[in-house]
């Protein structure tokens, strides 16, 4: 079993809770909008970090991560990418290669919107962590965790930060 911490969007700001609900995952993924290396140095400092560039981040930033990042975790075939979209909402960038090559687990940030569909269409699950960070319109910091069993997907839990925005 491996326990992943998701998170996105954090604009330069890292919330301390993080540490706190990410103690116990095996690995930290960042769907993209950093906001500054540093963080995503704090991050891999604390766990294994797999992360993508998001549109608000810099050449270091991107030097270190891809825009696109297909792996496997266990059994499941992950894409993360920043601006991906959702089902039926794709983004352009990503259309055609999700429908002819879905992947098991899809991983997007950029909305600020915490989503968590199954696309029947593909037999995929869109996730997107919503945003961690100050900046932007949303009113929640959130994240989510959750576990990979083989080809399982389970134990799913969205978590609120400490919401003094």
């Amino acid at each position: 079993m491996t326990r992943i911490g998701l998170i996105s969007d954090t604009h330069g700001y890292l919330d301390d809770g993080v540490f706190k609900h990410f103690a116990d995952c095996d690995e930290i993924w960042h769907a993209g909008d950093f906001g500054t290396i540093e963080l995503a140095d704090q991050l891999a400092g604390f766990k294994p970090l797999k992360g993508v560039y998001g549109n608000i981040d810099d050449a270091k930033i991107r030097q270190t991560f891809p825009e696109n990042l297909r792996f496997n975790c266990e059994e499941i075939n992950v894409w993360m990418t920043h601006i991906g979209g959702y089902p039926d909402k794709y983004s352009p960038a990503v259309k055609r290669t999700i429908y002819t090559n879905p992947p098991d687990l899809f991983i997007s940030g950029h909305s600020h919107i915490l989503k968590v569909i199954f696309d029947k269409k593909i037999n995929c699950l869109h996730l997107n962590p919503g945003a961690a960070g100050k900046q932007g319109w949303h009113k929640v910091k959130t994240l989510i965790k959750f576990c990979v069993s083989g080809k399982k997907i389970h134990n799913l839990e969205v978590v609120e930060l400490n919401n003094n925005m």
